[in-house]
Parts: structure tokens; C-alpha cells; sequence
């Protein structure tokens, strides 16, 4: 006798279904720091910011010169923000 068409090899190819890849494992963010090194005396991890969300307004004081700043926040501010915000405002002071 004569087959006109392919035959598969083996049974299970005929019936098989594509394995599912494995979904991918995301990586752990960091926590974002709340400690950073002031403009002014340079001391690593003196700044400390306040984030006062009834109020919306983040505070960032230096505990080695004293020096401090605040700007007003909203719900997606986070302390990051406040210091980039007095980087910003040292930066525009100085020109």
C-alpha cells in the first residue's frame, strides 16, 4: 500500500501542546534611602527627610550644620523628591 501523507514519527508529537514558559522572577527593589549627604558640610548621611503628608510638606534638615528646606509634596512624593527639590533650589541659588 501507498501512504500519500506524512506520517509523524511518534505518537506524541501528533497531540502535543507548547509547555507554557515559566514566568519570569522580577527583582527585589531596594528600599529608596531617606538619609543623603548634605550640599552644604558634605557629611555623608546627615540629611534627614520628614515627609508631614496631613500638612503636604517634606522637610529635609542637616543634623551636623543645621541647615534645612521644605517644599510642598503630593500623594506620589517620596523622600527623594524633597532632597532633589533642595539640590534643584542650591543649584538655581547659585547662578
Amino acid at each position: 500500500m501507498f501512504r500519500c501523507c506524512a506520517v509523524p514519527a511518534t505518537l506524541t508529537e501528533m497531540g502535543r501542546r507548547k509547555s507554557k514558559r515559566k514566568p519570569e522572577t522580577r527583582k527585589k527593589q531596594d528600599p529608596l534611602e531617606t538619609q543623603f549627604t548634605c550640599p552644604f558640610c558634605n557629611h555623608e548621611k546627615a540629611c534627614e527627610v520628614k515627609m508631614d503628608r496631613t500638612r503636604n510638606v517634606g522637610t529635609v534638615t542637616c543634623r551636623v550644620c543645621l541647615e534645612d528646606f521644605q517644599t510642598p509634596i503630593n500623594y506620589l512624593s517620596e523622600a527623594v523628591d524633597v532632597y532633589s527639590d533642595w539640590i534643584d533650589a542650591c543649584e538655581s541659588a547659585n547662578q
